[in-house]
């Protein structure tokens, strides 16, 4: 070890700074500055950056606005090693309210950075770059390649991202690393399925109810039927650790007309969280079923449409030769435990895994989401935490590139 990560930290918890004030928040997903001020970040670290301008009617498929990805090479050796990439994600959830912090200002406060993005995932732009550089600082005994893919629309799903790239023959690694936390490397997470569901009734005058079609009371039977749903699935357990159960939940409930009025039409959102013995699409095709048949009733037509649908992170052969020295080095740099677990959510890590491409996630964090506010006020992230993941990234992706 040559000591460069120590020496460079106060450059890498800059670099981190000047993300996180830069607004990215998906939505509205207008990502295309962030990405351009990345791209002269890492330029600025003497990184040749590859700019991939995602088509603007692909983008507005999918709900954005602007989307660019940057892709980084790096060689070493003769390049007949393996090709890794390394996958964090720029856009991120709007900030909400209750921040004691300016979630734009990246304040240092008590050993640790505040603002949207600081630990998911800002973070591992800085992580996977500054292990990166300390690669090239030392690079005796090293072959192969290192990719960093720096995306956009994870908080959407991932396909204007890594599925993009991948699908686009952009790039194809042999190994992928996702952004992720400190205290564990993921193997498994759940995945999703969102369905709009538009009710549609007859409008009448409330003084006489019956001569129109309430919609919003064949919404009342659905929702009935969705969270009777949402408790026989309290019964269903993953064999993942750190999974637990499917999940159901109605986010958004929106229609009316007026107080006076018989509401002809009600749009609700709903978001069903798969585990990783599940399949998306049967799923989907049960919940469709079981709304269509609850909200049946005289004058009233029922739509499901599908807003996304992700399939669980599952572990493939191959991820072992992640998972080893990432635990290993973790341990070492963070004196406790690593975990190799599955976590319940889902991220755009699966689209790698999908193309069979190993991958697992690991990044700067702290043990849960929870610990850093991630997606809620006050995201921080420790950067005692940084600079150890930092570190256990550059020796695995030595040792994962040390020539035979």
């Amino acid at each position: 070890m040559n000591g460069f990560i120590d020496r460079n930290f106060a450059r890498e918890v800059a670099f981190l700074k000047e993300l996180v004030r830069v607004p990215s928040d998906n939505p509205t997903g207008d990502c295309a500055r962030h990405g351009e001020i990345s791209a002269e970040l890492f330029e600025g670290l003497g990184f040749t950056v590859e700019r991939h301008r995602v088509p603007q009617a692909l983008v507005h498929q999918y709900g954005m606005k602007s989307v660019t990805n940057l892709v980084i090479r790096q060689q070493f050796g003769s390049g007949k090693g393996p090709v890794i990439a390394l996958n964090a994600h720029g856009d991120v959830v709007p900030p909400g309210q209750g921040w004691h912090h300016d979630p734009y200002g990246a304040e240092e406060k008590g050993g640790a950075i505040y603002g949207r993005g600081a630990a998911v995932s800002k973070s591992d732009f800085a992580t996977y770059g500054f292990a990166l550089l300390a690669l090239r600082d030392n690079p005796g005994g090293l072959d192969g390649t290192i990719e960093l893919h720096i995306t956009y629309d994870e908080e959407a799903g991932g396909y204007l991202g890594p599925k993009w790239l991948l699908d686009e023959k952009i790039t194809k690694p042999d190994l992928a690393i996702s952004a992720g936390f400190s205290y564990a490397v993921v193997t498994a997470h759940n995945g999703v399925v969102h369905i709009e569901v538009t009710v549609h009734g007859k409008q009448a005058h409330a003084a006489t109810p019956d001569t129109g079609a309430d919609a919003l009371e064949a919404a009342s039977h659905i929702l009935v039927a969705l969270y009777a749903e949402r408790k026989k699935l309290k019964k269903k357990k993953s064999k993942s650790k750190g999974i637990g159960s499917p999940q159901l939940t109605v986010g958004l409930i929106t229609g009316g007309i007026n107080t006076n009025v018989v509401p002809d039409k009600i749009v609700m959102r709903l978001d069903r969280r798969l585990i990783p013995e599940e399949n998306g699409l049967k799923i989907e095709r049960a919940l469709v079923a079981l709304i269509k048949h609850a909200g049946k009733a005289k004058g009233i037509t029922v739509e499901c449409k599908r807003v996304i649908l992700a399939d669980p992170l599952t572990p493939i052969k191959g991820i072992e030769k992640l998972v080893e020295p990432l635990t290993r080095y973790g341990e070492r740099e963070l004196k406790t435990k690593i975990d190799v677990k599955g976590v319940p959510l889902y991220t755009d890590a699966r689209h790698y895994s999908v193309a069979g491409i190993p991958t697992v996630l690991y990044g700067a964090g702290p043990r849960t989401i929870l610990d850093a506010n991630a997606h809620g006020a006050d995201e921080h992230l420790k950067l005692s935490d940084l600079k150890a993941a930092t570190k256990v990234i550059e020796a695995t992706l030595r040792e994962l590139l040390a020539s035979k």
